[in-house]
């Protein structure tokens, strides 16, 4: 194997993670632009906190955690990489074979920044700022270092074949049922308001953002240039627009009127379903995943709804759904000509598996780390504070 550091590869990989940290201010946007303007602040402190706090645990010992030597397919050694310890400039043939693992750790960073604010949408206008934090913080610790672990760093579901190719399962599936979670243990709003979003400017803006910077985030997992990372890029933006067109089909019919914001939401769904496949299936599949996304992640959408829970960004049924989806459409879909994997019944069953226990494992844990700071700290807005305003409650700041 090639172990010499490829300046090429260096470089694509720096825009890579660049392109997948911009998208973490791009869901600020989005999420901000969603919500009402008195609450437009506080739902990007929540995005941009959370750049801080990650980074500080990434760095302190979160990185070694999920790819630290195994210890018994549960979890990394804790101290291997501890303040980058062993962080070397050198290639780690493992994880990229012609780029310094520094840069591994950097992009693998972004992926956990932007993973725990994506739930955040769900629980709009529920939870204070020193509460996300503290969820935040045991979530990371808890969920997400341990299930990457599992996929990304040679745990149990690696070893049992299970594939995950950018974050179908270790970052949406996580995020959208921990975000399911949230809805139920918070219930509705005091104030739920109607479809008057914020700023629509906003939205439009964050949209575009996550759009562009999915393409880093899918095509960088191949972790050099070169055909692998063309496919996922193709992939990446064939799902999407198949998605888009599929969705606002679903929605006219419903509304009998054009949205802006069904759009992004279909755009959204299909990139976070073709995120698993984007590195294992051909561009054909890549048109049924786009369509399959949108019709999964519609009626999810509309099943909360029916419902009567109060996911109040559609994270659940976008995220949660959209990373399930793709992750065992990897087993069906898979072409062992674009990596190694090939979809068969094996495949289904392992992803099926995989993603199943992941689901279990994330709800369950989450509802302790809802109940545990709640008890501890107190982690709910009170309704006066819904009523009102979260920005003047919390911050120094006022949306004007």
């Amino acid at each position: 194997m090639n172990e010499i550091i490829n300046n090429g590869n260096v470089a694509f990989m720096v825009i890579a993670t660049v392109l997948v940290f911009l998208m973490t201010p791009g869901l600020a946007f989005f999420y901000g632009g969603l919500v009402p303007k008195r609450n437009t602040l506080t739902m990007m402190m929540y995005t941009f906190i959370s750049i801080g706090v990650v980074t500080v645990m990434w760095t302190l010992g979160g990185f070694s955690l999920v790819f630290g030597d195994d210890i018994s397919g549960f979890i990394g050694s804790p101290t291997q990489y501890f303040m980058l310890n062993n962080v070397v400039f050198d290639v780690n043939p493992k994880y990229g074979s012609t780029i310094p693992f520094l840069m591994f750790f950097m992009y693998q960073l972004m992926f956990a920044i932007i993973t725990a604010p994506l739930m955040t949408g769900a629980i709009a206008g529920r939870i204070s700022i020193k509460g996300w934090i503290s969820v935040l913080v045991l979530w990371m610790l808890v969920i997400y270092f341990p299930v990457a672990h599992w996929i990304w760093g040679g745990g149990w579901l690696s070893e049992l074949g299970f594939v995950d190719y950018a974050g179908g399962t270790v970052i949406h599936a996580t995020a959208g049922f921990s975000a399911l979670v949230g809805v139920l243990y918070f219930g509705k709003r005091f104030v739920i308001p109607k479809r008057n979003y914020g700023n629509m400017n906003m939205i439009i803006l964050g949209a575009a953002i996550l759009m562009f910077g999915w393409f880093g985030f899918n095509s960088g997992g191949a972790l050099m240039s070169g055909q692998q990372a063309a496919v996922a890029f193709t992939n990446t933006g064939i799902a999407a627009g198949f998605a888009t067109v599929v969705w606002v089909f679903l929605a006219y019919r419903r509304d009998k009127k054009y949205s802006f914001v069904e759009l992004t939401t279909g755009a959204v769904a299909g990139l976070a379903t073709i995120t698993p496949c984007a590195g294992y299936v051909t561009p054909q599949s890549s048109v049924a995943i786009g369509i399959v996304a949108a019709m999964v992640c519609y009626f999810s959408l509309q099943y909360t709804r029916r419902k009567g829970w109060d996911d109040a960004l559609g994270v659940w049924g976008v995220h949660g759904m959209g990373g399930v989806t793709g992750s065992i459409l990897v087993g069906v879909l898979a072409s062992s000509s674009i990596n190694g994997i090939q979809g068969d019944w094996s495949q289904v069953w392992i992803q099926m598996l995989g993603v199943g226990v992941v689901v279990v494992y994330t709800v369950i844990l989450m509802w302790v780390i809802l109940k545990v700071c709640d008890k501890v700290i107190g982690i709910r807005v009170p309704q006066r504070v819904q009523q009102k305003s979260l920005d003047e409650e919390y911050l120094i700041e006022k949306e004007v």
